[in-house]
């Protein structure tokens, strides 16, 4: 059997190999990327992965927490504050941003509020088995599984809105992310990706991030219906996930800017969990607050902005003496 033949072969049978084509008239060496299949892959997810691995070189690399945990965590925090002083930079700007997010809380609040006014139904639906049971305990059940289902909807309910809202003001979050980084000094070989791209790869992403809350979801529910531990620490854990789900969400699209993919993102953010925890928790408290997701999504996406150049050692800050951590 020849090379060639060899090498097909060879690559459909998982072998992990790197092919360099040969140097010619300057050009540089041009590298192939292979991947090593595996039970279960399909064509769709191991083309997005390996168009992810070649999109991520060059780019540049987050740099390491200083001053611990806690400090970082009240980084984030502070980044959405920060984020919401854009409302007197370019108020303009930031009241445009506010179109989507209203349009998109009419929709999610009115889906919300007839789940809500049926969840006495819903529960009793789901819990059929518990009709011939005493009232007592029957309805001491069906409370409880009011109560986890309020909560796994809510937590869904923010990240739908933010995932729609992100939608539907591409546009208007681009240009405020875009005026983040032009004040503080601009992005080095920022990658320009046409905005229809974007649209496409901001809604698989989030239905991506969707369908990973739902499954998780699904054990919070479960967890709720625990006496105790469910009126407790499953609020904790649930208000935990939605902000880390929301701090994926909000840094797409910086990270976009800079070449990389839903895959790099999760990633680098795993290595700053706590600046990423800090900014989602509290945007995520906000979205809880009456009108709060309408007036901080814009602010948020600022906010996402500085987090993204804070990981990857940007500055932060105008003043002369700040130095990005």
């Amino acid at each position: 059997m020849d090379s060639r033949g060899s090498g097909r072969f060879g690559t459909a049978r998982g072998v992990k190999t790197t092919a360099t084509a040969p140097p010619a008239l300057g050009r540089p060496k041009r590298t192939l990327v292979r991947h090593r299949w595996r039970d279960g892959d399909t064509v769709a997810n191991v083309a997005d992965l390996v168009s992810s691995r070649s999109s991520s070189r060059g780019a540049p690399a987050p740099v390491k927490a200083v001053g611990g945990a806690g400090r970082d965590f009240f980084s984030g925090v502070m980044f959405l504050l920060r984020g919401l002083g854009m409302y007197a930079r370019s108020p303009r700007l930031m009241l445009l941003g506010l179109i989507p997010a209203l349009i998109s809380a009419v929709v999610i609040v009115a889906a919300v509020a007839l789940l809500i006014y049926f969840a006495e139904d819903v529960a009793g639906f789901m819990t059929p088995w518990a009709q011939d049971w005493s009232p007592g305990v029957r309805d001491t059940l069906r409370a409880l599984v009011e109560v986890a289902l309020v909560v796994v909807v809510l937590v869904l309910a923010v990240l739908l809105y933010t995932a729609l809202t992100l939608l539907i003001g591409e546009p208007f979050y681009e240009a405020i992310s875009q005026r983040v980084e032009e004040r503080l000094g601009g992005l080095p070989d920022e990658v320009h990706v046409p905005m229809g791209r974007m649209i496409v790869r901001s809604t698989v992403d989030s239905i991506r991030l969707f369908v990973f809350a739902t499954m998780v979801g699904i054990p919070l529910f479960l967890g709720g219906l625990i006496p105790v531990f469910g009126e407790t620490a499953v609020p904790v854990l649930t208000a935990v996930f939605g902000g880390w789900v929301l701090a994926l969400e909000l840094t797409g699209v910086p990270f976009e800017r800079r070449g990389l993919r839903f895959v790099q993102r999760r990633a680098v953010l795993r290595q700053r969990r706590s600046l990423a925890l800090g900014f989602g928790l509290a945007t995520f408290v906000c979205f809880l607050i009456p009108l709060g997701a309408v007036l901080v999504m814009p602010a948020a996406v600022a906010g996402a902005t500085l987090l993204t150049r804070r990981v990857y050692g940007l500055p932060t800050s105008t003043a002369p003496a700040a130095a990005a951590q």
